[in-house]
């Protein structure tokens, strides 16, 4: 690119702008001094004319600026410059005033931060020595009444202890009466609702059976008041028909077959329900935890098929009858019955 069409860059740009306005400035000033040595001459003048014999005499004046349109070519450009230097001169003085100001204000910001961060920080320390010597006086006033204090408070806490002991045993004994004078003047429970069911089972099978075939009977109320049975373990294959052929009866579906561990005994746990009579029993038989064998029901209820398997799987409880008696759940090589309140597991990395 020539230099002719060459633009020009930014800082050529605020150079050029700095020269145009020193040399204004410049002219400026010069003006200015031509104005002021014409005025100087003219009041000089007519000094002269109203006390040239009185008036001392005063030193020469200095000579007049020569005006610009007088000066040669060199004269001009001496003049340019010296005005330069001057206003560059005055442009340093005042960047230099101003930095000055702004320091002297940020120093008075700092200073001023500092006294308030000092003033804090004293308060801060007076609160803190104020509450240490109220503590230590609290502590000087109190320490003569400590011991006497401490026993007395346990004074007290013994004479609470010693009442509430007495309170609890009045109303232990209150209780106690209550509860007798309750159950003389209480009026008998009403009975369940399924008690005639009940009546109605143990009189079918004392009956047929007679009453030793019955351990217990009663109605569960932890379970809907359901009619319960405990049928002696020998005499079970026997009952187990009769139950689901009886026309009184006709429990016809086993919903369900399950052992528990009682840890001095074992019990399976059977679920009838009478789809004639809607009416529903459980039965319950025992067997030791030594020899657990309770007769299977398999032939009488085929549904007890996997319920049989499973409860010998996990409980070891045999079921003599059963046609496929073998494990259920876990592999044939298993050692121990899971279920069981005292199976200690024999792989530790299983």
């Amino acid at each position: 690119m020539s230099e002719e069409k060459r633009r020009p860059t930014p800082e050529e740009k605020a150079q050029a702008a700095a020269e145009a306005r020193a040399k204004a400035e410049a002219l400026r000033k010069l003006r200015e001094q031509e104005a002021a040595g014409e005025a100087s001459q003219e009041a000089a003048s007519q000094m002269g004319e109203q006390g040239e014999n009185t008036a001392p005499e005063s030193p020469p004046a200095p000579a007049p600026a020569k005006p610009v349109s007088e000066m040669t070519p060199e004269e001009k450009a001496a003049a340019k410059k010296a005005a330069a230097a001057e206003a560059l001169a005055k442009a340093q003085a005042a960047k230099a005033a101003k930095d000055a100001a702004q320091g002297g204000d940020t120093g008075e910001a700092g200073a001023d931060a500092d006294a308030k961060a000092k003033a804090a920080a004293a308060a801060k320390a007076k609160a803190a020595a104020a509450a240490a010597a109220k503590a230590k006086a609290a502590r000087e006033a109190g320490g003569d009444s400590a011991d006497a204090g401490g026993e007395d408070a346990k004074a007290k806490a013994a004479a609470a202890a010693k009442a509430k002991a007495a309170a609890a045993a009045a109303a232990k004994a209150k209780g106690a009466t209550g509860a007798e004078d309750s159950g003389a003047d209480a009026a008998p429970k009403a009975p369940s609702k399924n008690q005639p069911y009940l009546d109605k089972y143990i009189s079918r099978l004392t009956e047929a059976f007679g009453a030793e075939v019955l351990e217990a009977s009663y109605i569960n109320e932890l379970a809907k008041e359901v009619p319960t049975l405990v049928i002696t373990n020998e005499r079970w294959h026997e009952v187990a028909p009769f139950l689901k052929e009886d026309e009184q009866l006709g429990f016809d579906y086993l919903s369900d077959l399950h052992g528990v561990d009682y840890e001095d005994r074992m019990e399976v746990y059977y679920h009838l329900y009478s789809y004639k009579n809607r009416q529903s029993v459980a039965v319950k038989v025992k067997t030791s935890r030594e020899q657990s064998s309770v007769p299977s029901v398999m032939n009488v209820w085929q549904g007890a098929n996997w319920n049989e398997r499973e409860t010998f799987d996990l409980l070891g409880i045999h079921f003599p009858g059963h046609r496929d008696l073998r494990r259920i759940l876990l592999p044939d090589d298993w050692v121990g019955y899971p279920l069981r309140k005292d199976y200690v597991q024999y792989d530790e990395e299983v």
